[in-house]
């Protein structure tokens, strides 16, 4: 439903009586609400694990609103730039993914007459950002029309404020107030400028120069005092942003990089804990090549970024390899070429390449001084956590130096000749040398592949947010998390590549890794085995497989520091994991009943979220949202009573997996059960 002036007035006053909104509301609220929208499913983030919860939502026949600070649609492979689809040969070759990404995949291949236009060799699927967001927005209105249900798509849009209450026996979300913009008349288009310079006005209720607001208020849709009275809710709310921006404005227990070295994080490279060491961000931004050399003129900032920059290793030092790693359009095909072993297609006039690169335009801040994503100390600090205070959470000047730094990033591979992990003497086997390659032009304007006039992603690629704790549950006394013990096929008892644990740490992994025979194993009576397979999980949503791949903090900050490295001991949990699960333990927050939790900001430690973060995992996990949200509603339970029962699974989780499963959303890899302890083909 959608009510505008002048009922909202009367609008506010009858949810005040139903127990939807507190009546202080009005005394936060110095600017009026211009339109109140009635969901089923309020989703704030519309990424790609915010549009697959959208997409099944609406399959459902719900009404569904979604919010995006952005104006498309898909996130990773849309308004960050990431545009090549991270998956695992084995998982991609019997095409076991969700129904909707599946579907998408088929689409981009309808598209341009393959999956890989631009002939990348990161992915089988490399594309253009903005067909992405065509496609996943027709998508959702096919799905709006096929499921009867009703999409309300708020783009330019961001939640500054959750009003909580108390319901039954806990805390429920019973109204969001959100913030959209528009350009003043006159003034210049959405994605004129960069993100950094436009943040502080999108989170402010007040017009601007630049921006006229509006302020919507999302509500549940309306019912009786009987319905209310036999249904523990009647909406919910999904945190499918991209940092966890409402796990961090709702004060809901979660945790920010490094966790404390233990038995179920043995690798972490500290032994109390880091919340500052997060992975990087990275802007991407588009390049084109040319025929003739084009100017190429350097930023006034390039030489605070420059002792950054690398190719990284000897093997990838080559102009071709980079380009070619994540070209999304080649309308030709270039000659072979080879470099370190890297077999690709040397560039051609036409080509245009994306970037995404760890010593180039990644950005890697760890320090309390600069760390991107504000933890609940510098929040508190800062009032983000008062009525109304919100701001987004994110520390404006890194964004600034985020973008600052891909900018220069650019202008280094093109006409830099310094690599700041090169070594210098040509007798050393770390020694390469860095050439220009000046046939190639920066793609910018409204019309260029990232659809901004500065040439950079609309939002930054985000790697960690907010990850949540679950609730405590059986054998999880502290509350629920995914560990990298749970995953890793790395040896994690190998002491001469793993941190040293305590004896009583050692002991307690050991036993963990031996499942059935810990008891053996503690007693001295038999030797631990070897993990075989990932942790399984009775109450698994949706699954996942990708790499445990960290872009560390750096040691030093800023982290365009001369002779900078990675943070000590940060890629100690590096390598291959097992398939692995998403449990509903993983999306369902403490605190507050009728919220679910999407994409990243799941319930795992640092090192399994470094796994847990690609394409397929963020669709799985938001095609999981969407299916539980309607579930619960057509069900009237809460995501927490269908767990209650576990480790013995209730008849609801039973009847939720066969609904995902029969909707053609996978919960579990085949041949991945409890009967097989050996996963060893999955690769």
């Amino acid at each position: 439903m959608m009510i505008k002036q002048p009922l909202t007035v009367l609008c506010l006053g009858l949810v005040s009586q139903l127990g939807y909104l507190p009546v202080t509301l009005a005394a936060n609220d110095f600017k009026p609400v211009d339109k109140t929208i009635g969901c089923d499913m309020m989703i704030a983030g519309g990424g790609l694990s915010g549009t697959a919860t959208a997409y099944e939502g609406l399959l459902a026949g719900k009404t569904v609103c979604m919010t995006e600070i952005t104006d498309w649609v898909g996130g990773q492979i849309t308004s960050q730039g990431v545009s090549a689809l991270d998956e695992r040969p084995t998982q991609r070759a019997k095409k076991y993914f969700p129904r909707g990404y599946l579907e998408f995949r088929q689409k981009i291949q309808d598209r341009y007459g393959k999956l890989n236009p631009g002939d990348c060799w990161v992915s089988e699927a490399c594309f253009l950002p903005k067909d992405a967001h065509n496609i996943l927005y027709g998508m959702l209105r096919t799905a709006e029309s096929k499921g009867k249900g009703k999409l309300h798509w708020y783009p330019n849009t961001v939640v500054k404020n959750l009003i909580v209450g108390k319901r039954g026996d806990g805390q429920q979300i019973n109204a969001v107030v959100a913030i959209q913009h528009q350009p003043q008349p006159g003034t210049a288009p959405i994605n004129t400028e960069t993100l950094s310079q436009t943040i502080e006005d999108a989170y402010s209720y007040r017009d601007s120069p630049k921006f006229q607001k509006q302020k919507i208020l999302f509500i549940p849709p309306y019912q009786t005092p009987k319905q209310l009275a036999s249904t523990p809710t009647n909406w919910y709310v999904v945190d499918a942003t991209e940092t966890g921006e409402l796990v961090g404005l709702a004060d809901v227990p979660y945790r920010l990089g490094l966790d404390p070295r233990s038995a179920e994080e043995p690798s972490s490279a500290s032994t109390s804990g880091d919340p500052y060491c997060t992975q990087g961000f990275t802007y991407p931004f588009a390049m084109e090549t040319t025929a003739t050399p084009q100017p190429q003129t350097p930023p006034a900032f390039y030489s605070q970024y420059a002792p950054y920059y690398s190719y990284e290793l000897k093997r990838l030092a080559d102009f071709g390899v980079v380009y070619s790693y994540r070209r999304i359009w080649s309308p030709g095909e270039g000659k072979p070429a080879k470099f370190g072993g890297i077999n690709y297609a040397a560039p051609t006039p036409g080509d245009i390449s994306m970037q995404n690169w760890t010593w180039g335009n990644d950005y890697r801040p760890g320090s309390a001084q600069d760390n991107l994503i504000l933890d609940r100390s510098q929040l508190q600090l800062g009032k983000q956590l008062e009525p109304d205070g919100w701001m987004g959470g994110l520390r404006t000047d890194t964004l600034r130096k985020g973008e600052e730094n891909a900018q220069g990033f650019y202008y280094w591979l093109v006409a830099g000749e310094t690599d700041s992990r090169a070594n210098p003497d040509p007798n050393s086997p770390n020694h390469w040398v860095k050439t220009p390659n000046p046939n190639q032009k920066y793609l910018s304007g409204l019309d260029s592949p990232m659809g901004t006039a500065h040439g950079l992603s609309k939002y930054p690629y985000i790697r960690e947010g907010r990850r949540i704790i679950g609730r405590p549950a059986y054998g999880y006394k502290d509350g629920f998390t995914i560990s990298e013990a749970d995953i890793s096929r790395n040896n994690l008892l190998d002491r001469s590549k793993m941190p040293q644990l305590t004896p009583a740490q050692n002991r307690q992994l050991r036993a963990g890794l031996a499942g059935a025979n810990a008891l053996n194993v503690l007693t001295g009576r038999g030797r631990t085995p070897s993990r075989n397979r990932s942790t399984i999980y009775a109450d698994t949503v949706g699954i996942g497989h990708y790499a445990i791949d960290f872009h560390p903090c750096m040691q030093n900050n800023p982290p365009e520091s001369p002779n900078n490295s990675d943070r000590v001991g940060s890629r100690k949990g590096e390598g291959q994991a097992y398939p692995f699960q998403i449990p509903l333990r993983a999306m369902i927050p403490q605190k507050i009943d009728n919220m679910l939790v999407a994409g990243k900001s799941i319930a795992t430690s640092h090192v399994a979220a470094a796994a847990y973060r690609i394409h397929s995992f963020e669709w799985s996990a938001g095609a999981a949202a969407g299916t539980t949200a309607a579930f619960a509603l057509e069900r009237g339970l809460t995501p927490a009573q269908i767990v209650e029962s576990l480790p013995n699974p209730s008849p609801s989780i039973v009847e939720l997996r066969k609904r995902l499963e029969a909707n053609n959303n996978p919960t579990s890899f085949p041949n991945t059960s409890i009967l097989n302890n050996n996963w060893q083909e999955w690769k």
